[in-house]
């Protein structure tokens, strides 16, 4: 469906009272040990894509897949597919871009090793158009999830990189953090591969959606870029100039799709703290969700339970609170606001200090997105397939998908 622009002037009514000075941490499932509760102005609730529910299927599972043969690879991706649409799914969001590679037919990345032996070597078939065919025959819709500067996790994650990878064509673009190695979101260029790889998904797929998740800068340390700020000459901070590095790029990715298929949703699904956001990765969700040209929705990640206490005892960061507070930031009318969910947690729990049953209870899902529908948020996704379907605590995700689907299947 079509969607329009925001009013600019209700957007700039609404704008503000969104960031945090809240000191950074470590992970996207971590707290601050200081947070003030967030006071904004309530965002209206959603009018359109009221029932979105996605599930991730992220490069974790499909790598389970590689040296299949076409047929074999077909017959998994289709019991994946219908698994999410027999649990109430009508979204998956595909990894199709985890390292600077593509799980499609690329002019610009070579062929991931997610599905080979190695970056760059032909599987014979297209994996996210097979996703495609089979997700839009069963009523699916299909969104193409990418990492915009992740190129290496690590030494061996990928192992190696092809030899025209654009990282290796172009090692001044690249920068190296925390044991990986990234793209430089300061760059015009880099800005231009990931617009350009964007686009290149949209005019060749038949995709309703393009996917960001959580990994924008990998580093605070000022050491990453420090010789590029100074050559910048920017009179903003640091911090704000990072920020508006990741902003540009988040714009332009916007207005190239729109200019390809309006109707093609583009969303980004942050961390749950949005102090680590702001602080942390120099992405101003606020400011995405507040005015139009940035995203169609965004997606934080709420991984902690309803019960969740940090070692201090603090409650501020359990999940009916965290939806309210998501809820109630500034919103773009046509921004919409979905919840993610951690089906990661089940058996194991979310590490917080109290008592960790809910987590064990086999229903802590369903009661999760009743509990989002109450706080005004849209609709919700699933992180990740194998969570409920290759769990090791298979007994406890079976409960947590009969919960779900008796949930889902009743409306």
């Amino acid at each position: 469906m079509k969607r329009l622009f925001c009013l600019l002037l209700l957007c700039t009514l609404l704008l503000g009272g969104c960031s945090s000075s809240v000191p950074a941490n470590t992970d996207f499932t971590s707290v601050p040990t200081t947070a003030a509760p967030s006071e904004a102005t309530p965002a209206p609730v959603p009018t359109t894509d009221s029932d979105y529910r996605a599930m991730w299927i992220s490069y974790l599972e499909l790598q389970t897949l590689n040296g299949l043969s076409e047929a074999d690879f077909r017959t998994q991706v289709q019991t994946m597919l219908e698994n999410s649409v027999s649990l109430g799914m009508n979204t998956v969001i595909v990894q199709v871009r985890p390292f600077s590679d593509a799980l499609y037919q690329s002019d610009i990345f070579p062929q991931s090793h997610i599905l080979a032996s190695q970056q760059g070597q032909e599987v014979g078939y297209d994996a996210l158009q097979i996703f495609i065919e089979l997700g839009h025959t069963l009523g699916l819709e299909v969104e193409a999830w990418i990492n915009p500067y992740r190129i290496k996790l690590s030494d061996t994650q990928p192992a190696q990189l092809s030899e025209n990878n654009p990282a290796v064509l172009h090692p001044e673009w690249t920068r190296s953090a925390n044991g990986g190695l990234y793209y430089d979101p300061s760059l015009p260029e880099v800005r231009q591969l990931v617009v350009d790889g964007v686009t290149e998904i949209v005019s060749r797929y038949e995709v309703d959606g393009i996917h960001f998740d959580d990994y924008f800068y990998p580093t605070t340390e000022e050491s990453f870029d420090a010789d590029r700020y100074a050559a910048s000459g920017s009179e903003l901070s640091l911090a704000d100039w990072r920020r508006d590095n990741v902003n540009q790029l988040v714009s332009q990715v916007y207005t190239a799709i729109k200019a390809i298929d309006p109707t093609v949703r583009f969303g980004i699904s942050p961390q749950g703290n949005n102090a680590n956001n702001y602080d942390q990765q120099y992405s101003d969700v606020c400011l995405w969700l507040s005015q139009p040209g940035y995203v169609d929705y965004i997606l934080p990640q709420l991984y902690w339970g309803f019960d969740y206490l940090t070692a201090s005892g603090r409650t501020d960061y359990q999940f009916a609170g965290l939806c309210k507070q998501w809820a109630d930031y500034p919103r773009c009318e046509q921004v919409q606001l979905y919840i993610g969910l951690g089906a990661w947690r089940i058996g194991d729990g979310d590490g917080g200090s109290n008592d960790q049953a809910e987590w064990s209870s086999g229903e802590n899902l369903a009661k999760m997105v009743e509990s989002l529908r109450q706080a005004g948020c849209g609709g919700f996704a699933l992180y990740r397939y194998g969570s409920l379907y290759t769990s090791t605590y298979p007994e406890l995700a079976a409960l947590e998908r009969q919960a779900l689907g008796e949930l889902l299947n009743a409306q």
